[in-house]
């Protein structure tokens, strides 16, 4: 009996693996600000929140016994947002633009 819960448990440790590996091919979301008056400090943290909020979703997450899938997804969080900061940061410049900002994995 217990030979069969080891080998059950097995089986389910090998199929939870973390998001980034199931898809190799960057995942994409996109952050709506038309709503938000980026001219005012709350705009901007309302914005800073959806987008972190986009990056969680985009890069997943990995089971506490998977160091090395806690790595990549913490890899791809720093990533990302980097990225989308980036983004952001031209989208806050530039208020009246009007564009969604598209969050998208970096692909390895």
């Amino acid at each position: 009996m217990s030979k069969i819960l080891i080998l059950a448990a097995l089986a389910a440790a090998s199929l939870a693996q973390p998001v980034l590996a199931q898809n190799a091919a960057p995942r994409t979301a996109t952050v709506a600000h038309t709503d938000l008056d980026l001219s005012t400090a709350k705009g901007v943290k309302a914005l800073d929140r959806r987008i972190w909020r986009a990056v969680v979703a985009v890069c997943g997450t990995a089971p506490d016994y998977d160091l090395e899938g806690k790595n990549d997804v913490r890899a791809c969080r720093r990533d990302t947002r980097l990225h989308a900061s980036a983004e952001a940061e031209q989208v806050i410049a530039d208020a009246a633009r009007g564009q969604p900002i598209r969050i998208t994995t970096r692909a390895r």
